[in-house]
């Protein structure tokens, strides 16, 4: 929770010296290295947020499968799964707040900014209303969703999505003020009640299993959480960014148009990433719904990479926005193959341990049951989500520099193809065929984005598509050399068949790749340098 200090008065002009001397900074140096820091810093806020939300995601399902019933915890998630749909209807109005007011910050014109805003607020409001009736047609259309769905669920499972959905609905409205401080490049705020709404979750849900309460008591808990922390999104603008005035008296209807044409390309996106990732339960529920349990806990370990990932690279968007009024094309390419190859080192790397050893790490988190029956699906998920994250920095970047019409045609490809064979296997085969169509919707998204897409945005990010692909993805992808080696060794069966050597001459061989070809000898020394520098920092304060 955002707490204010007896010293409130302090801090607030100790943040506009801050502010101050941050947008000097950023006109009258405008490099890359000011940025770069910047974008490091919130980087490395995020990736902890990550970390911390990410264990208490992980955490909960290893109780929740133990005290639930595969039927009661599979509800559940489901529960969770149609109530997250309303986030959806955001249709990329956070993103283009965030996008306005950083770009109006660089200018040092806080009135601007206001102005986008209290724009974004009032198209918000009728994301909140729209949220609050798609609950309400979902949780009518329950029993005709899920059919295999035990009878004896659906009142509870219908009242649950209720709350949870109303809830996430006023969210949306109250996700405004958030974006005004990642706007501002201060992540702080957001972070500490992000967290503070995820540690309430998970006691409240705890406290109702612990005490044998029902899905509706979950849901209205849940319900209570999410209202109280989009409360305090509220009251942390009002004390620390209320610089950035939002009103919807007297809004101005131009920058209401400008930024519904600028979200409707985005709408697009939010759409296909619906298709991509938020039908996947609701499908399985549909056609298998004695495997929701199971695929739901294949989809965490993946959702936690990705979440990392967007973590890391959240920060890109509103920086690369401030540094396209001032940079050139040719600079904001280097910046592009930079990220792209770390992207994909961070994906292989924390996803081919997941891959080769899932199971005894799934074993050992929800019991071996579960992992059994979801190890199958946690490698073609795992998969799917390195190939098609691959491109993430360059959608980060079509987004910044205002070209994210260019992507329509590719998300609407991917799309089409994940749902359409998503439900085809999966009436054929079951879940595993909604993993596939996942798999199959990623080679489509990387072939859209390398083959159509960067061919139109060369004036804007210059960088020729070769070079993207040779050194942004195949250079780091050599760290999967020693792992599609082995593939004989642990696809085809849930245990890997690998000895202690076998394990350790693929553990160092995967490293000692990483380190040479990811970085270049620069980045090396330089992160050498930087370990060193921490370490005797830490040596002289325990002396």
């Amino acid at each position: 929770m955002c707490q204010v200090h007896p010293e409130g008065r302090a801090l607030e002009q100790k943040d506009e010296a801050e502010r101050h001397v941050s947008a000097e900074g950023a006109r009258a140096f405008g490099g890359l290295r000011g940025a770069a820091r910047t974008f490091a810093q919130n980087s490395l806020i995020n990736v902890s947020r990550i970390l911390v939300t990410g264990v208490i995601a992980l955490i909960l399902p290893a109780y929740l499968v133990h005290k639930l019933s595969v039927e009661m915890y599979s509800a559940w998630v489901l529960i969770l799964q149609l109530g997250a749909f309303v986030a959806y209807l955001d249709f990329g109005i956070q993103s283009g707040i965030s996008k306005y007011v950083a770009e109006h910050e660089a200018r040092n014109d806080a009135e601007a900014a206001g102005v986008h805003a209290s724009a974004g607020l009032a198209l918000m409001s009728m994301a909140c209303a729209g949220g609050v009736l798609l609950t309400l047609v979902l949780a009518w259309q329950v029993p005709r969703l899920f059919h295999d769905m035990p009878s004896s669920l659906y009142r509870e499972v219908r009242l649950s999505l209720v709350y949870v959905g109303m809830s996430l609905s006023f969210g949306l409205l109250c996700s405004i003020y958030s974006a005004i401080f990642y706007g501002l490049q201060r992540y702080a705020a957001p972070t500490v009640i992000l967290l503070t709404n995820r540690l309430l979750y998970a006691a409240v849900v705890l406290g109702a299993v612990a005490f044998h309460r029902g899905l509706i008591v979950m849901g209205a808990l849940v319900a209570a959480v999410n209202t109280f922390t989009g409360l305090l999104q509220i009251e942390a603008w009002r004390r620390w960014a209320s610089r950035i005035r939002i009103q919807l008296r007297g809004l101005d209807f131009s920058c209401m148009r400008k930024i519904f044409g600028y979200c409707s390309a985005l709408a697009v996106w939010t759409v296909g990433m619906l298709c991509v990732s938020g039908l996947d339960l609701t499908i399985v529920g549909k056609y298998d719904f004695r495997q929701t349990g199971f695929y739901s806990v294949a989809v965490l370990p993946v959702s936690f990479v990705t979440a990392i990932l967007g973590a890391a690279l959240a920060p890109l968007m509103p920086s690369i926005s401030a540094l396209s009024v001032l940079r050139s094309p040719g600079e904001l390419g280097e910046v592009l193959a930079r990220v792209t190859r770390y992207t994909t080192a961070i994906l292989l790397i924390s996803g081919l341990p997941l891959m080769v050893s899932g199971y005894w790490i799934l074993r050992v988190w929800v019991g071996p049951v579960y992992a059994q029956h979801s190890i199958g699906y946690l490698r073609i998920l795992l998969l799917a989500n390195i190939l098609r994250n691959t491109c993430a920095p360059y959608a980060s970047m079509l987004v910044a520099t205002s070209n994210q019409r260019i992507a329509i045609a590719g998300v609407i490809a991917e799309a089409i193809t994940n749902v359409i064979f998503s439900i085809y296997l999966a009436a054929h085969i079951g879940a595993i065929g909604v993993a596939y169509g996942t798999l199959i919707g990623s080679f489509v998204s990387v072939g859209a984005h390398f083959l159509f897409n960067m061919r139109f945005t060369i004036t804007k990010i210059a960088i020729p598509r070769l070079r993207l692909f040779l050194c942004g993805v195949v250079r780091p992808s050599s760290i999967a050399a020693p792992t599609v080696l082995l593939v004989p060794l642990w696809w085809f069966s849930a245990v890997p068949a690998f000895d202690g050597k076998i394990w350790a001459v693929w553990g160092m061989s995967t490293l000692t790749a990483a380190w040479l070809v990811c970085l270049n000898g620069k980045e090396r020394a330089a992160l050498l340098e930087s370990v060193n520098q921490r370490a005797k920092r830490l040596a002289c304060s325990n002396q």
